[in-house]
Parts: C-alpha cells; sequence; structure tokens
C-alpha cells in the first residue's frame, strides 16, 4: 500500500503541475480530474475508502463535469489562451514561488514538532454523515448548491455577451430586410 500512496502523490502533483502549466482550459480541466482521481487513490490507500469515495463522486465526478460543460459552452478563443501566455512568464512565479517555499517551510516545521502521540478519533460511516448534512445542515447544503447554479448562470452569461452582439447584428439585419419588403 505505500507503492500505491507514493504512486498516487506523485500521479497528483505532476498532473496538477500540468493543470497550472497548460494554456488550453479543456485539457487543464481533464489534467484536474486526473489529479483528484490519483488523490482519491491517496484516500483509498491510507484506509479511508469514505473519503476516496467522495472525492470521486463529488470532485471528480460532479463539480469537474460541471466545470467541463461551463468551458465548453463558453467557447474561449485565442485571446485567452494568449493571456495565459503571458500568465506563464518567468517573472509571475516569483510571488508564488517565495509563498509555496513559505508554505513548505511551515508544513515541515510542523511535522518535525509533532509528538509521538497519535490522534484519537472515531469512526463515522456514511449514513451519520448523511443524516447530519441533511438534519441539522440542510440550509448550507441547499445554499451551497444554489450559488454552484449561480456560478453556472453567470458564468453563461458572461461568455456568451461577445456571441449576444453578432446575433443583434443579424436580427438587425432580418428586420431591415423585412421592413424593406412591407
Amino acid at each position: 500500500m505505500e507503492f500505491a500512496f507514493y504512486a498516487a502523490a506523485l500521479i497528483a502533483v505532476l498532473a496538477t503541475l500540468r493543470v497550472i502549466t497548460h494554456t488550453n482550459p479543456v485539457h487543464a480541466l481533464l489534467y484536474l480530474i486526473v489529479s483528484l482521481l490519483a488523490i482519491a487513490c491517496v484516500f483509498f490507500s491510507l484506509g479511508a475508502y469514505f473519503a476516496g469515495a467522495l472525492e470521486i463522486i463529488v470532485y471528480a465526478g460532479a463539480i469537474m463535469v460541471l466545470f467541463v460543460f461551463v468551458v465548453m459552452m463558453l467557447n474561449l478563443g485565442s485571446a485567452v489562451a494568449e493571456q495565459e501566455k503571458q500568465w506563464l512568464r518567468p517573472g509571475v512565479w516569483i510571488g508564488p514561488g517565495i509563498l509555496s517555499l513559505l508554505l513548505l517551510a511551515v508544513i515541515i516545521k510542523g511535522i518535525y514538532s509533532v509528538s509521538g502521540e497519535g490522534i484519537q478519533g472515531s469512526v463515522i460511516d456514511a449514513k451519520a454523515v448523511g443524516i447530519t448534512l441533511f438534519g441539522p445542515y440542510v440550509l448550507a447544503v441547499e445554499l451551497a448548491s444554489m450559488l454552484l447554479l449561480a456560478g453556472l448562470v453567470v458564468a453563461f452569461h458572461v461568455g456568451r455577451e461577445d456571441r449576444l452582439d453578432g446575433v443583434a447584428d443579424v436580427n438587425a439585419a432580418d428586420k431591415k430586410t423585412t421592413e424593406g419588403r412591407a
């Protein structure tokens, strides 16, 4: 299981690097799906089967399919690809690189400062999670679903703005031809 953990972790890191450096948004999303599936494999290798299943169903399944549909529906052109190439210049990576090194230092310090005692916890089954989510937290779950729907609608309308001008011009041309006939 240790080999599976390290192999899945390596795949997750490499796929995530391709997500950040790829200029095609659809390919970047597909690499993100690979990364999320690799993280699910990490959960499975650690014995957290429920977390792995949730990772696959919720993140790699539902949310990423929604992202792929939105990106394909927006039909981003070459202008976005040029903008992303500007983001990939070496000078742009100085700030995130410093932040990454700082976070790595904090993680290493946290690892070496941990005592030998384990964390005491209890096993929670899927039924208890479902009862909790759709019991006292049902309003939060519904608000999260409405937020995702609102984000989809906003993304559709923002991406549709450029094409709407072309449709308006076609409709104006149709009106002129019908007025000329009357």
